[in-house]
């Protein structure tokens, strides 16, 4: 088991984009089901005191996740993220974008987000590549000030301690 983990989150103004790079001390299949099968992502998702809520996940090209982060006053906020393209274990891609409990997008200051996410077995320890990249460098200011950053590292923090509650 590895101590020191890599954790990177970099932005690139020039091409309004975000890169995370977080290893987790888990193996590469685990790690791709903690991002595809929603028993698993309703675990970790969304970061405290928010909840995650699916209510479609069809993981195959073509489909979607739709989604809600629950407040703790019982408010939804919902998602949608269609998967566009899909190599079994090593990575997939799509938008990703608010939009209504009917799953229809809704207009916002930004656009859809372009996700890519890739997965690097280190045999001991599994490395997801993460690169979001947005329709303007407005829209990339707009989610920085929302606090993705902080919201996702902790979303991230709480799948690395999901996935070491499986070693049990």
């Amino acid at each position: 088991m590895k101590s020191s983990l890599l954790f990177n989150f970099s932005v690139d103004k020039e091409n309004n984009s975000i890169n995370i790079q977080r290893e987790f001390n888990a193996e590469l299949e685990l790690v791709w089901k903690a991002w595809t099968i929603p028993e698993i992502l309703d675990q970790w998702w969304a970061p405290k005191p928010f909840q995650n809520k699916t209510k479609i996940l069809d993981f195959k090209e073509g489909g979607m996740w739709h989604y809600a982060m629950v407040s703790p006053e019982n408010k939804m906020h919902w998602n949608r993220f269609d998967y566009v393209r899909i190599e079994e274990q090593k990575m997939f891609s799509g938008w990703d974008g608010f939009c209504d409990e009917e799953a229809n997008f809704v207009k916002t200051d930004f656009l859809k987000i372009h996700w890519k996410n890739s997965f690097i077995d280190n045999h001991e320890s599994t490395t997801v590549d993460i690169t979001l990249t947005l329709d303007t460098f407005e829209g990339l200011e707009k989610i920085l000030k929302m606090g993705f950053k902080e919201g996702f590292t902790a979303g991230l923090n709480q799948l690395d301690n999901l996935l070491n509650t499986f070693k049990d």
